[in-house]
């Protein structure tokens, strides 16, 4: 497959260097599974492909693959694989491609039909579906050393990381409309059983031209459930104080954490722990410009104590995510 590309293979020292941002740390090890058939593939109902595209099995998959995208430029590598840029021939229509190595496959689980797969496929294709926030999984494919995933891809997407880098910090009003899509796409996802548990600015894509946020990697995610968990997957800086006492978080509460951390780096442009001490003791500092209400949801959204943080729901509801005018 690589060779078709005409480029370095996925994942190895000549395809570039590491993203300056990590983009996979700390993730949960598992069970993994070897012996899996080669040459599997799927295809997931939504936009861009249909059920008659699946790709060839066995030997026949890589050529097939090499026919119907053109590799470009590296997007990033990071600890469970690589993501290239491609262009799909039918129709040119652009997409992102991940290669994440077999040996680094951790946790698996099955697709609806019964097939086997990576947990991050099972996951994809659960939220691929009526959710313009989430990336869409268009396809996959097994290969015998890895998994590949084809991805849609805006054609003028930006990292919302960078897009912070270039602007400091953004208005208020800016910040709530991306705050509200970020909320909407989490919604989507936990209505469809699934926790990201990676939120991060490095995380979520900017479509240019629409304005529409993405929901993207959820290399780090899993099955929601009611009780706790006990492994961490993630970001270790995005991580919620109970994990860092007590090894254990309870996922809405433990996102509920990462987005109050989200929204501050959008109104402040920078993370509000710098030390792992600070988040312990979950000293805030704010900027003057910032309104009460901002605040208050920021505040609320860092609780200390997982109890007091808001649902999604009720930080759905509070009046400066609507933009309610004040009293």
């Amino acid at each position: 497959m690589e060779e078709g590309f005409r480029a370095p293979p996925l994942g190895s020292a000549a395809a570039g260097p590491e993203p300056p941002v990590p983009r996979s740390e700390n993730r949960t090890p598992g069970d993994g599974r070897a012996g899996a058939g080669e040459g599997r593939s799927g295809a997931v109902a939504g936009p861009g492909l249909s059920a008659e595209s699946r790709v060839p099995p066995a030997g026949k998959a890589q050529e097939a693959l090499q026919e119907r995208y053109r590799l470009g430029s590296l997007l990033g590598r990071g600890g469970f694989g690589s993501v290239w840029s491609a262009t799909r021939l039918s129709d040119g229509a652009p997409v992102a491609i991940k290669r994440v190595p077999r040996d680094r496959i951790r946790h698996w689980s099955e697709l609806p039909d019964g097939t086997s797969a990576p947990v991050e496929i099972v996951l994809l294709a659960k939220v691929s579906c009526d959710c313009a926030g989430v990336i869409q999984l268009l396809e996959w494919l097994e290969l015998p050393d890895s998994f590949l995933m084809v991805l849609e891809r805006p054609e003028r997407c930006q990292e919302l990381s960078d897009f912070l880098a270039e602007r400091r910090f953004l208005p208020e009003e800016e910040a709530r409309g991306l705050f509200r899509q970020v909320l909407e796409a989490v919604r989507h996802c936990t209505s469809c059983g699934v926790l990201h548990r990676d939120i991060k600015p490095q995380n979520i894509v900017l479509d240019l031209a629409s304005g529409q946020l993405k929901l993207i990697d959820f290399g780090c995610g899993a099955f929601l459930q009611d009780t706790a968990y006990t492994q961490f997957a993630g970001t270790l800086a995005y991580s919620p104080p109970e994990w860092t006492q007590h090894q254990s978080y309870h996922g809405e509460a433990a996102t509920i954490w990462s987005l109050g951390l989200l929204l501050y780096q959008l109104v402040v442009g920078k993370h509000p722990f710098r030390r792992g001490q600070e988040i312990i003791w979950g000293r805030i500092l704010f900027p003057p410009r910032l309104s009460q209400e901002c605040q208050d949801v920021i505040k609320r959204c860092l609780s200390m104590q997982p109890s007091d943080r808001p649902s999604l729901k009720e930080l759905f509801c509070h009046p400066w995510v609507q933009g309610a005018p004040r009293p």
